[in-house]
């Protein structure tokens, strides 16, 4: 590996995992306090687990974003693919805030669902530009995929929000 593509790797991974810091910024006070106060479904993980998987989600996302940046097969899908990519982080980033600082779950279960989409088609180019950097993103979808399901309960669980 050169230096300049270690450089990129770096980049990469400190974006991705930098949007899961400020998520968990953003989301911390809440969980104590308003979100134990919610309904959830019964299909609920343990709060442990969602910085776990997440951070791990975040780190293979960042290694699918260098791939497609450094290592691309295909330079038209690798742009297409790096601008959804750009996309369905933003909705990423925004999903946090809205859900828990803003206490607006019905507004944030748009925003995930839309993010699935975002994520199905990015990994559609992401596959067609550099196959490892699609794949990768598999399984971040199917947990967007799972979340949705989570905030979708919330939401039926807590009508008064």
């Amino acid at each position: 590996m050169t230096a300049r593509s270690l450089v990129r790797l770096l980049l990469c991974l400190a974006l991705c995992l930098g949007v899961g810091f400020t998520a968990g910024i953003v989301t911390a006070p809440e969980i104590p306090t308003w979100y134990a106060s919610l309904q959830k479904p019964s299909w609920m993980p343990p709060n442990w687990a969602f910085p776990v998987v997440w951070n791990i989600l975040y780190a293979m996302m960042g290694v699918s974003l260098w791939l497609l940046w450094d290592r691309f097969d295909d330079p038209i899908a690798a742009r297409k693919a790096i601008g959804l990519f750009f996309f369905q982080l933003a909705l990423n980033f925004a999903w946090s805030p809205v859900f828990f600082w803003l206490h607006r779950p019905v507004e944030a279960l748009f925003i995930i669902a839309l993010l699935a989409v975002s994520i199905a088609a990015t990994i559609a180019f992401a596959l067609k530009a550099q196959r490892i950097a699609g794949w990768l993103l598999v399984p971040y979808l199917a947990w967007v995929s799972y979340a949705t399901t989570l905030n979708a309960g919330i939401v039926a669980l807590n009508p008064s929000l």
